[in-house]
């Protein structure tokens, strides 16, 4: 019954348009009066208690990384890059946005961000070579959700701080989901533009290939500096994010010199707005989750669930179902907000690796971002590409279903995230 009211309310309000923070907070003040426990300095404490964690300070530097690359031509330098060695083959503008999108994914954690500045650079070459824009404008929605599965994550970060689960061990783990949705990208765009009569760019000779990758170096050492940082223990996520934003201030401002004082209070106003959309989300959904363990909503889903209890495969993919229908109406933080303290104890009684867990629901909440009528990543470069929203869903199909495919594999066959996490340990 108590499950039923917090999803009731949750939805009903949600449905009258109130923002998702509040609906969250409202669910859980609604199961405190079904409970007869109601007490505002619980609210409060627990309010207070969801933002002030040391963690989440790592959200607004790696989303400021995010903004000082675009605005400090490391993102355009990573495109070109890719454009040197893959652009002239047939459909090679999409082998570079593909990965590039990749390379922007380990560098920044924000799915928008990495999705607006493809978007912006490579849709406008699309339409000029001839390719379909629709089809252009989904491939880089496709590539911009790899940005929360490779390190470094905000999805990642949130997941970590809920479930209580280490954020290193996350960030390692989603490497290698990660590069398999770029492969799968690759597969789809290989089938969709066999029969394209788009132009095809110039070889280019090695020496400018060489030059570019020179010019690109100072970009590719971030994810090296990040991931290399964690692997060896020289920092921890939060001190990764900080020094990711000042590597990216630093790379724009003084070596490519992009980076103007301007630009820079630009990229901080940004920010500051993005990072108390997403602390006000953490702080209030530390309500709801509060009063859903109290109310053990986990044990009366579980109950729902017993049946597959015995079997984790048939559980993870009931679950994973649940959150990839739940993307199509919700956005991806309160997703991770408002399911992970639901099903991740239900997992872990059923003796699934919580790591492992992470990766898969972080990768079915990117998805989420991609799915029409909520699709965030969607909506953004539906503006960007000058497409309309269904259009772009059209578009996009064919590499929805290529990630889908990976994100099945993942569920079917666990190894294939636990094996190669454990490289990285």
């Amino acid at each position: 019954m108590t499950a039923f009211i917090f999803l009731a309310v949750l939805l009903a309000l949600i449905a009258l348009g109130m923002p998702i923070a509040f609906a969250l907070l409202f669910s859980g003040v609604a199961v405190m009066f079904q409970m007869g426990q109601f007490d505002s300095q619980i609210v409060v404490q627990n309010a207070i208690g969801g933002a002030d964690n040391f963690v989440l300070m790592a959200v607004p530097f790696f989303i400021l990384a995010g903004e000082f690359m675009n605005a400090g031509g490391l993102s355009r330098r990573i495109v070109e890059m890719a454009g040197a060695f893959v652009g002239h083959l047939r459909g090679g503008l999409g082998y570079v946005a593909i990965f590039a999108a990749i390379l922007l994914a380990s560098l920044s954690g924000s799915a928008v961000a990495d999705t607006a500045a493809l978007a912006a650079i490579l849709v406008p070459m699309m339409r000029q070579a001839g390719y379909d824009p629709a089809r252009a404008c989904g491939l880089m929605a496709a590539g911009g959700i790899i940005a929360p599965v490779i390190p470094p994550s905000i999805g990642f970060l949130l997941f970590g701080v809920v479930a209580n689960v280490s954020i290193t061990k996350l960030f390692l783990a989603g490497i290698a989901p990660g590069v398999m949705m770029g492969g799968a990208l690759v597969v789809a765009w290989w089938l969709v533009s066999r029969r394209t009569s788009a132009q095809v760019s110039p070889r280019k000779p090695w020496s400018e290939r060489l030059a570019l990758l020179g010019k690109g170096f100072w970009a590719l050492m971030m994810p090296v500096i990040i991931v290399g940082g964690l692997k060896f223990g020289i920092f921890t996520p939060t001190e990764a994010a900080v020094v990711a934003a000042a590597y990216a201030m630093f790379v724009g401002a003084v070596i490519y010199r992009e980076l103007s004082w301007a630009s820079i209070y630009r990229c901080l106003l940004v920010t500051a707005r993005t990072t108390a959309v997403v602390l006000l989300l953490a702080s209030l959904a530390m309500v709801a989750s509060y009063m859903i363990t109290i109310a053990d909503v986990p044990g009366q889903v579980g109950g729902w669930l017993s049946g597959l209890g015995e079997h984790p495969l048939a559980l993870t993919a009931a679950m994973m179902l649940v959150i990839f229908l739940a993307g199509m109406v919700l956005d991806f933080i309160p997703i991770v907000l408002i399911f992970t303290p639901v099903f991740l104890p239900i997992a872990q009684q059923a003796g699934i690796d919580p790591v492992y867990f992470g990766v898969i629901f972080i990768i079915n909440c990117s998805l989420g971002m991609i799915t029409p009528p909520v699709g965030v990543v969607l909506n953004v470069v539906s503006s960007i590409g000058k497409v309309t929203l269904a259009q772009a869903a059209r578009g996009i199909m064919p590499f929805l279903l290529a990630e889908l495919a990976v994100l099945i594999a993942l569920v079917l066959w666990p190894a294939l995230v636990i094996v190669p996490a454990g490289w990285w340990r």
